[in-house]
């Protein structure tokens, strides 16, 4: 963290609590957790990124919206400038309306599982942008409320959060025919080793429409988590959504290091 702490928070806060803080100070910069990353921009959320769901560019790539060349192409572009989502517009690659929202189902789905289980934040960053730029930033307490509602509603559905984020197995035989076909083809890709994420990925679908099928497969009994999240060193009960976050240009490092190999 920099030597300046920004006034609006502290280490023991939680995400939420820090997120609340840094919303009433009109902050701008990137708070981590242990569970993903909020860009902040003026008190709003411009961006989240979490290691259980898949990012803008795989949904509008996977989804066909988006060529993975035209997507590279832009961050190679303007990514270091902050500005991939506007260049994707104005090069005609994606209309206004779609990007932003395609970008609100991702940034809904990424703060849920950087909200699931409130911790505490890590550190905040002053003036950090992400490279995707603003697109259309949304008050923190929308980000709150919708990722309780969504949190909310699939406990409803099925209390176990694992389903989330373990890989999975069917529980008992069952024919994807015999259910409803979004449930079906959700189903049909359960084997033991894909998450929630992996068959969202696969699917190019938002990870949430399809926390809400596993969730009711679970019910029905016919999916089950393949394995169980190790409990921490202290005897604490399992984390399930323990991964880490503190590389929130993943992406981008990726590319250059694929750039490099080429070389």
């Amino acid at each position: 963290m920099t030597a300046r702490r920004t006034s609006a928070w502290a280490a023991h806060d939680t995400t939420s609590a820090a997120l609340g803080a840094l919303a009433a100070e009109g902050a701008t910069g990137a708070l981590t957790g242990e569970r993903g990353v909020f860009y902040l921009t003026a008190g709003r959320v411009a961006h989240v990124e979490s290691a259980h769901t898949p990012d803008l560019g795989v949904l509008l790539v996977r989804g066909g919206a988006l060529t993975e060349d035209g997507w590279w192409a832009a961050i190679d572009r303007d990514g270091a400038r902050h500005r991939v989502a506007r260049r994707l517009v104005d090069d005609g690659r994606l209309a206004a309306g779609a990007l932003e929202l395609c970008h609100l189902g991702a940034l809904f789905d990424a703060a849920y599982f950087a909200l699931a289980h409130d911790t505490r934040a890590h550190r905040f960053r002053p003036g950090a942008a992400h490279w995707l730029g603003v697109v259309r930033p949304v008050p923190v307490q929308t980000v709150l409320r919708e990722s309780r509602r969504r949190r909310d509603l699939l406990h409803d559905i099925w209390p176990d959060p694992l389903v989330d984020v373990a890989p999975l197995a069917r529980a008992a035989a069952a024919e994807p025919a015999a259910l409803p076909a979004r449930r079906g083809r959700v189903l049909a890709l359960v084997d033991g080793v894909r998450t929630a994420a992996d068959i969202a990925v696969t699917l190019a679908c938002r990870t949430y429409h399809t926390l809400v099928e596993l969730r009711r497969l679970a019910a029905d009994g016919l999916v089950t988590t393949a394995a169980r999240v190790p409990a921490q060193a202290t005897g604490s009960a399992p984390d399930p959504c323990g991964a880490a976050w503190d590389d929130p240009d993943a992406a981008l490092l990726r590319r250059l290091r694929d750039a490099l190999e080429a070389l």
